[in-house]
């Protein structure tokens, strides 16, 4: 027996081994190398080489060092087969991918999701129609053509999305959708930009499985509906949206009765053409959502919603009530939630019956946004439900004051009333006998009444139950006074944005359990007050005021205060350790733009871990703060002009590894940069006005923003070639010493909007790659070295608006592709300082003016103190927006172009100091907005065309062309007529087209003439009396009549105005 036993423990455990070491093996050939099949990865291999992509998005598709398409971007293979089941192209973030969908995909007979949504294909291939295995297709793109009636051929898909999604950018065309109703398994069908044909629309057949389907930006044609078959009604559609559409109202009625079932519905921004009819929405009685448009109608009979008794939520848009329509506004009986976007409501009178019939149990939501509405229509909404929990009244301009209609709402919770700009300032009496209440927002309103007396209205039961209280952005005035009125459940308050002017009290002992309080941008004065007693605060915000005098020590009684921001005052004084002595949970702190000092034992570190620290213009140096060493998570750090004169230490790479944000400019930092880590996709680095030198460090490339003007560093080639999916939106590395040639890797910064490399002391030709830099919108090149042609790679950034480039080398002509490619150019520039933000410091007329703000309306090529050589190109006449032309100072030969006078808009010229010929061209005459001209110093010839324009300028706009005659110059030209005793002067002709005109016979007439009248008229005055006194006589009675006129008028004046 117990051998049994023994035998049969061993045949267990043998057994149990066994299956363990199967377990094993079976868990070694999880863990091999998973590849795809061959022939697929092929497959995706032609398939992508029949693609555009700009960013590199599909970069780890490669024959080489990844062969495993299973793991390439995009794809998802099953976990047994090792089949292609997915290729999903919807996230490839800001650039599209685009080109030809190719045959090649045929090979993926696996598929089961197929998404190229949101790039830029144009073409739906016919091909698609053989992936038997497909459930989801999406193709929302740039679509064109028809759609292939092979989709019908996928009886397994269930959700299929195809069209564009940019109204007017495409043409596809539906013909034919009889394939729609062979798809069996399909519950969700959306079209977008689609234009119907009759016979498209009349073939259009619901799938029996639809329960989804949406119809945007597309254009149905006019079809009599009444002959449609009811075999397009489905029992299974619950949900249909149709926004966007170009459509008739019989069409959308013909929609609605497809189906009996229907749960949600959206009827928003369509465009009705022909007869506007209400629609037939009050049969749908298994409706629960409905989201409805009325823009293009008047709600004069809204008496079907109350025929819907499943509805709970009801959004309207663009209604214009009439006092019948909004009489006829009837709440359905389970209407939970009504909200009303840009409606228009009638002033309503109190007679009219109107409060019993629309009330409802249900409504606990009612939310009204951008719709004018008088006081009288709200109080209407107010009784329209006793249950009310949340009432939004939001931008609806609301002339007058609130109606004190709030009494039966005492279920009400939340009151947002935001941005209504000519509401009264009176508060109704009765939301103080809101017990529920807790949230009361009056933001943006305008209030201009004291803050003391604002606080006083809200009484009784209201004080105790607000916790939330909002009168941020208004014009609340007075003083912050502390009285027996407290308010002791209010949590949050917020002051923001007002105009509460004198000190702050000693102690606010009105709001003694404050969590949040902000004062920011008011004008406050004094001394911070002690907030010692307000033991529960979290968040204090007091920035942007004018408090003086020195940082309470009390702060660092606030045990719970995690967030302290009193930044832009004109605080003084010391701050230490005792400041921060018990903020255990401090996360944000923000000091700067004050005058502090902070001096803190070196040893002492604090015992809170910040995540936003802000000590701007705040003194911390010499010495690189210490006590910053183990705020291990910091996203932001501003200790910007703090005088830090100090390296960089080794421990900050521990404590930059979270940063976002990170501003230690204009400091006195001098070392090398070390290569500290920054967390990638860090919005902003500011590290410019220091000392430091060297090269820049790899670890940057994960700024998006990188600014580190105005040091001494010398290169930056690690920076730009050592990564290749860099961050970085914007670099600017101006004011450095940079020197030598430009690294050829700008093909790594594809994100790359904004590169500043002026007044450095870089040369040789600019590199082929940064023509990669598609999304470049300014460059700044000034000030440099470089040498070569103007690059003409630069056409291919199309999105270029300025380009500074003056001050080099360059040499060779001025590229005709300056006007075809750079459409938008705003700035092609020479000389001048400049920002890339809203300022731009150019010549502009002869003079350096400095323009923020209307940059963007500037249209500007400086291209002058360079070598350029050749002909101006004809093609600049492409650029009819421009305003200055500026080509000085360079070696450009030929004529002007004869087309320059297509330039409408050109207000200044300036060719001067180049070695034009030639004449004049007739056009530049036809300039009316030319206002500054220069074409000195060159060798033009022949007469100046004749215009008010071109003869308005100085001689000095014409000096130095030895050739060219005519006004305003005094070379007179041959041909031209001179006056006899006047060889060398020109002062008694003037030009008329060709022809010279003698005025001194005008002047001898004029002088004749004179003389003759005036001896006619006063020689008989003196010589006959009787002339003269008729004509004083007349003159006495004019002045007599005129005083009497002038007399009654004033008094008739007077008498008006005195009423």
């Amino acid at each position: 027996m117990r051998m049994r036993v023994l035998l049969a423990v061993l045949v267990f455990l043998c057994s149990k081994t066994h299956l363990h070491a199967v377990s094993e093996g079976t868990g070694n050939d999880r863990h091999q190398v998973r590849q795809c099949i061959e022939a697929e990865r092929v497959a995706l291999l032609n398939f992508k080489q029949g693609l555009v992509d700009p960013s590199n998005y599909l970069s780890s598709w490669t024959n080489s060092s990844n062969q495993d398409c299973c793991t390439w971007t995009t794809i998802r293979c099953d976990n047994q087969t090792n089949h292609v089941i997915m290729l999903d192209f919807t996230d490839t973030g800001f650039y599209e991918i685009g080109g030809v969908i190719g045959p090649s995909l045929v090979e993926l007979q696996y598929l089961e999701h197929l998404d190229f949504s949101w790039n830029h294909f144009t073409q739906i291939p016919k091909f698609l129609g053989s992936f038997k295995r497909l459930t989801y297709l999406g193709l929302i793109s740039q679509i064109s053509g028809t759609i292939p009636s092979q989709l019908g051929n996928l009886t397994k898909l269930q959700f299929l999305s195809l069209g564009s999604a940019s109204e007017g950018s495409s043409q596809l065309i539906v013909d034919n959708l009889e394939w729609l109703s062979h798809l069996p398994s399909l519950t969700s069908f959306e079209l977008y930009g689609a234009n119907f044909t009759k016979a498209g629309f009349q073939s259009f057949q619901m799938p029996p499985s639809l329960s989804a389907l949406q119809l945007s930006l597309c254009q149905f044609p006019e079809v009599n509906t009444s002959s449609l078959s009811h075999i397009n009604s489905s029992d299974s559609l619950k949900t249909l949206s149709m926004v966007g559409n170009s459509i008739r109202s019989s069409t959308i009625n013909w929609l609605l009765n497809s189906s009996s079932d229907l749960v949600d519905l959206t009827l928003s921004a369509n465009y009705v053409i022909g007869i506007v009819t209400p629609f037939s929405l009050g049969k749908l009685a298994k409706l629960e959502h409905l989201d409805l448009d009325l823009s293009q109608m008047i709600a004069d009979n809204l008496e079907w919603l109350a025929h819907l008794p499943s509805l709970t939520t009801f959004s309207l848009s663009s209604a214009n009530f009439t006092k019948a329509g909004i009489q006829s506004f009837k709440l359905p009986p389970s209407l939970s939630s009504l909200e009303l976007w840009g409606c228009q409501f009638p002033q309503v009178d109190s007679v009219l019956p109107l409060s019993f019939p629309n009330s409802s149990n249900f409504l606990t939501s009612l939310s009204m946004y951008d719709s004018p509405i008088h006081p009288s229509a709200i109080a209407w909404f107010l009784n329209s439900s006793s249950n009310l929990v949340n009432l939004t009244i939001e931008s609806c301009s609301i002339d007058g004051s609130l109606p004190n209609s709030f009494q039966k709402l005492n279920s009400l919770e939340r009151f947002d009333l935001l941005s209504n700009r000519r509401l009264g300032n009176q508060i109704p009496k009765s939301l103080g006998n809101l017990t529920n209440l807790h949230t009361f927002d009056l933001g943006g309103n305008n209030l201009n009444r004291t803050l003391q007396d604002l606080l006083e209205s809200l009484s009784g039961c209201l004080r105790n139950s607000l916790k939330f209280l909002y009168l941020e952005d208004n014009q609340l005035g007075g003083m912050i006074l502390d009285d027996d009125g407290t308010f002791p459940s209010v949590q949050v308050l917020d002051l923001s944005y007002n105009l509460l002017d004198g000190p702050f009290p000693s102690s606010l002992s009105r709001f003694p359990n404050l969590v949040a309080f902000y004062l920011v941008g008011n004008r406050l004065t004094g001394s911070l007050p002690d907030l010692s007693t307000m033991s529960s605060l979290r968040v204090f915000d007091a920035s942007y005021n004018k408090f003086n005098g020195t940082l309470t020590e009390s702060i660092g009684q606030l045990h719970n205060l995690a967030r302290l921001d009193i930044s832009s005052n004109s605080l003084v004084g010391i701050v230490s350790e005792v400041h921060f002595l018990n903020l255990l949970y401090l996360k944000h702190l923000d000091l700067s733009s004050n005058s502090l000092t902070f001096r803190f034992n070196s040893n002492w570190l604090p015992s809170f871990q910040l995540t936003g620290l802000c000590l701007g213009s705040c003194k911390l140096g010499p010495e690189f703060p210490k006590w910053l060493r183990n705020q291990f998570n910091l996203s932001r750090l501003d200790i910007s002009n703090s005088g830090i004169s100090d390296a960089i230490p080794n421990w900050f790479s521990n404590i930059s590894l979270k940063l976002q944000y990170l501003d230690l400019s204009s400091n006195l930092i001098n070392s090398t940069l070390p290569n500290f880590p920054l967390m990638s996709g860090a919005f902003h680095v500011n590290l410019s006005f220091n000392q430091f030198h060297g090269p820049v460090p790899l670890s940057l490339s994960n700024a998006m923003k990188l600014y580190l003007s105005n040091n001494t560093f010398s290169g930056f080639t690690s920076f730009l070639c050592g990564t290749t999916d860099a961050a970085t939106s914007v670099l600017d590395l101006s004011n450095n010493l940079l020197f030598g040639s430009l690294p050829d890797c700008w093909g790594n910064l594809k994100y790359l909007g904004v590169l500043k490399l002026d007044n450095n002391e870089l040369s040789g030709v600019i590199p082929s790659s940064i023509a990669l830099l598609n999304q470049l919108t300014y460059l700044n090149l000034r000030h440099n070295n470089f040498s070569g042609s103007v690059p003409p790679l630069l056409k291919n950034c199309t999105n270029l608006q300025v380009l500074q480039a003056g001050e080099n080398n360059w040499k060779g002509e001025i590229p005709t592709w300056i006007g075809e490619s750079l459409m938008n150019l705003v700035f092609l520039g020479g000389h001048g300082r400049s920002s890339y933000t809203t300022t731009e410091f150019i010549i502009w007329k002869g003079v350096e003016y400095k323009f923020e703000e209307i940059l963007g309306l500037l249209r500007i090529i400086d291209l002058s103190s360079n070598r350029l050589i050749g002909e101006i190109p004809k093609e600049l006449k492409n650029l009819a927006e421009l305003v200055q032309l500026n080509l000085s100072r360079n070696y450009l030969s030929g004529a002007i172009p004869k087309n320059i006078g297509m330039l409408n808009n050109l207000e200044s010229l300036d060719l001067s100091h180049n070695k034009l010929c030639g004449k004049i061209p007739e056009s530049l005459a036809q300039v009316s907005t030319l206002d500054y001209l220069d074409l000195s110093c060159n060798r033009l010839s022949g007469r100046i065309p004749t215009s008010t324009q071109l003869q308005s300028f100085n001689a000095s706009s014409y000096r130095g062309n030895l050739e060219l005659c005519g006004q305003p110059l005094t070379l007179v030209c041959p041909g031209d007529e001179t006056f006899k005793g006047a060889p060398n002067s020109n002062e008694d002709y003037v030009e008329d087209g060709g022809e010279s005109l003698d005025m001194s016979w005008l002047r001898l007439g004029i002088g004749v003439g004179f003389a003759v009248g005036f001896c006619g008229v006063c020689g008989n005055l003196l010589l006959y009396t009787s002339w003269r006194l008729a004509y004083f006589r007349f003159l006495d009675d004019l002045g007599d009549w005129l005083y009497v006129i002038i007399a009654v008028k004033w008094t008739t004046f007077k008498r008006r105005f005195s009423r």
